[in-house]
């Protein structure tokens, strides 16, 4: 797979992790806050903008605000693109790639699907009392 089509395809599953997260905002009673907009399209000036979003870092949040959970995206000018979650003040940290054949990988391994996220979410949430 190009470096394009690799791009475009790790961008497409951040897209999808988005919607996912804020599904999962909706049917449990937290808040989807984006945390971050691409410096790109900050800095964009008169240049088109071609992701197929504006986010670049998004949370699950409790009814104050405060992060339970944060996801990012490598910004477009890291040459090894991958999505982080993080629990904030936890220590708590994964890492999702792009495998050509297997789609985006959790770790390296297991494969992201909308239930494992929600799995991550939910732990998340527990640790942290929300």
């Amino acid at each position: 797979m190009t470096d394009v089509a690799h791009e475009e395809q790790i961008y497409q599953a951040w897209v999808e992790i988005l919607s996912w997260m804020r599904a999962y905002a909706q049917e449990h009673g937290v808040r989807f806050e984006k945390e971050s907009d691409f410096p790109d399209f900050i800095y964009r000036m008169e240049r088109p903008y071609d992701l197929p979003t504006t986010i670049m870092a998004a949370s699950i949040s409790d009814s104050r605000g405060e992060p339970l959970f944060l996801a990012e995206i490598s910004p477009r000018h890291a040459e090894l693109k991958r999505i982080a979650f993080r629990v904030p003040g936890a220590h708590t940290e994964w890492e999702a790639t792009w495998d050509a054949e297997r789609g985006l990988l959790l770790e390296g391994k297991l494969p992201l699907s909308r239930e494992r996220l929600y799995q991550m979410i939910d732990r998340a949430r527990l640790n942290q009392g929300g």
